[in-house]
């Protein structure tokens, strides 16, 4: 009886799902992702990464490149673009921008999943407001997106450690955050902030395995998605309910 008891308690195992499918979920296909923020002030990207990226993009010269993942609107990126003559920014966004507005010179708006998405050069500036907790292979977007920064370039994102899990459903926070810092990433836990300087290849030893669209709020209040990777520990193949990793289609070269 104790025993029945016991297991009656142990909850169910999540049903992962493989990113074709994550990117029609309601938590993933997010309309209210980045609609109101601003460059700078109360609700603005300044606040959020720590950093104005007008003023960063200012000083690196006639032509600065910004490359904003999961932008929303987009109000932050037209602001800068405005401010910045000269200035090649890119917000991409899997819903995109949802008020009809005409945009300033310079400026581009992709309607993309970055699952399947890479850009034509190279940026000093990457930027993901809060957008990394509803991607499933977050990892594999962090590896190629290194890949993307010119090579005194910076990427910003936010990151939720929390919300990273090995195959059977327990916390990989400590090896990945590990891994990334060996691989030149920084990460802020008071923030949750994960910056790199410097554009490089770099190949994290985790496999993605798929995501759980329904592992509820994350550290902001609003419902995530949780990602499960098998540790270079080679730890079992035993994920819950697991579905074969999505291939990720190969990044085009970048120049720059």
């Amino acid at each position: 009886m104790r025993e029945s008891a016991s297991r009656a308690t142990v909850p169910p195992r999540p049903r992962l799902v493989g990113d074709d499918e994550l990117t029609g979920h309601s938590v993933v296909a997010n309309s209210t992702m980045n609609r109101e923020r601003v460059l700078t002030g109360v609700n603005s990207y300044a606040r959020e990464l720590g950093l104005d990226p007008a003023e960063f993009l200012a000083g690196r010269g006639p032509a600065p490149s910004w490359l904003d993942l999961c932008s929303g609107e987009g109000l932050a990126l037209r602001a800068a673009a405005r401010l910045l003559p000269g200035a090649v920014i890119t917000g991409v966004d899997l819903v995109g921008p949802m008020l009809p507005a005409a945009l300033p010179e310079g400026l581009e708006l992709v309607t993309a999943d970055l699952g399947g998405w890479s850009p034509a050069r190279r940026h000093d500036l990457i930027t993901c407001v809060h957008g990394l907790h509803y991607v499933g292979d977050r990892l594999g977007l962090l590896e190629r997106a290194a890949s993307w920064l010119t090579g005194t370039g910076l990427l910003v994102a936010h990151l939720d450690p929390s919300s990273l899990r090995r195959a059977d459903g327990t916390d990989a926070s400590r090896p990945v955050l590990a891994a990334l810092r060996a691989a030149g990433f920084r990460y802020e836990a008071r923030h949750h902030r994960l910056s790199l300087r410097g554009g490089r290849e770099v190949a994290l030893p985790f496999t993605y395995l798929g995501a759980d669209p329904h592992a509820g709020p994350n550290y902001t209040g609003q419902p995530g998605v949780a990602s499960y990777y098998r540790t270079a520990d080679r730890e079992p193949d035993d994920s819950p309910a697991r579905v074969p990793p999505c291939p990720r289609p190969p990044c085009r070269p970048v120049s720059g």
